[in-house]
């Protein structure tokens, strides 16, 4: 097999060239992704078979916490993919939720991609989209083949309004979903008015495809009211422990795709059927399923992972609220951001560095 670089260039008698390093703007990662929901939704799918099946290297994330800031926090995620295309990477992301009232996007990322082969970086990409984007990607599969088996959601609610909500509606607008109703909950009214707002627009922007413009959007100010009048319930909020502790709220058994992890109490996951991305990850940190966890002693309440489904070895119950909650894995990034690349060089737009690597003589 010919070993070639992140550019294409065939190595060389003596091995693989040092690749060149390009820098991909933000703007330059949300043009690659713009209407490309459903590759990249295939993509995340196929991400999570390859782990699945141990083609992945996914360690631990690692938490830089501040004693004068206690709520915010910076997370490393080194990740690395075999297969077919095998890539390396690190993914540095920023939770600074103080920034929200400075009118700043609470998250901040960038994303390494090394060269299999070298080691070498060979792209830095601003990432908070890429982040964003594989959340929603995930989301999105997830309601799909969780959603097989049972009626499919026709109301949907959104407890959290902010970035990530909005992706994950546009995500699940672009993969088909259609909703007779959208409930909306944030104990931030403004952000709930924003996401309304946002939903407004989306019915007449077409690069959106926006559900039907029947929808009815309803801005909730009880939760409950909001978990009971839904059948899809999607949490993105910061929240640090559990706030919702009534399992009578899911008697209805919605489907749950708890992105934030840790929103519901112990007590609800225990009385539902539980999806999550990797075991291992996700029972840790505190984590709803970590809590239910260390209150039962054992990892029975879990049903299996996203990509036990995905292969048929887990039936999701049709009679069950059933929750999703993932962790967020590395190679989830690296696979959405070795995508971005590949899309921008055969694009000719890819800014490289010259001479960013310059001691390469290891006698001078």
């Amino acid at each position: 097999m010919t070993l070639t670089s992140p550019a294409g260039t065939p190595a060389g008698p003596d091995g693989p060239h040092v690749p060149p390093f390009a820098v991909i703007s933000g703007a330059q990662v949300q043009s690659a992704l713009r209407g490309r929901e459903q590759q990249v939704v295939q993509l995340v799918e196929d991400t999570y078979r390859l782990h699945g099946d141990g083609g992945t290297s996914n360690p631990p994330s690692y938490f830089l916490r501040f004693t004068d800031r206690p709520d915010s926090r910076i997370i490393a995620l080194p990740a690395s993919i075999g297969g077919q295309a095998p890539v390396d990477g690190l993914k540095w992301i920023s939770s600074f939720p103080r920034n929200v009232a400075a009118g700043l996007p609470r998250a901040s990322a960038v994303l390494i991609l090394n060269d299999h082969a070298t080691g070498y970086p060979y792209a830095c990409l601003e990432s908070s989209i890429i982040s964003a984007t594989r959340t929603a990607a995930s989301a999105a599969a997830a309601a799909d083949r969780l959603s097989r088996g049972r009626p499919r959601p026709r109301r949907a609610g959104f407890f959290g309004t902010g970035l990530i909500a909005r992706y994950i509606h546009t995500f699940l607008a672009a993969t088909g979903w259609e909703f007779d109703t959208i409930g909306l909950y944030d104990v931030s009214a403004d952000s709930a008015a924003g996401f309304g707002r946002y939903l407004e627009a989306s019915r007449t922007d077409p690069e959106r495809r926006p559900a039907t413009a029947a929808t009815r959007v309803t801005v909730h100010t009880d939760p409950e009211e909001l978990i009971r009048a839904s059948d899809l319930v999607v949490f993105a909020t910061v929240a640090a422990r559990p706030h919702v502790a009534d399992p009578a709220w899911f008697a209805h058994h919605p489907l749950v795709l708890h992105i934030s992890l840790r929103d519901l109490a112990p007590e609800i996951l225990l009385d539902a059927a539980n999806i999550v991305d990797d075991v291992d990850h996700c029972l840790k940190a505190d984590t709803s399923p970590h809590l239910a966890e260390q209150l039962t002693g054992n990892r029975d309440f879990l049903d299996g992972t996203l990509a036990d489904v995905l292969a048929g070895r887990v039936v999701v119950p049709g009679d069950r609220t059933v929750v999703f909650s993932p962790f967020g894995l590395g190679v989830l990034d690296l696979a959405v951001g070795a995508f971005v690349h590949d899309a921008v060089a055969r694009s000719g737009d890819l800014r490289v560095i010259d001479d960013f690597f310059h001691e390469l003589r290891r006698y001078g």
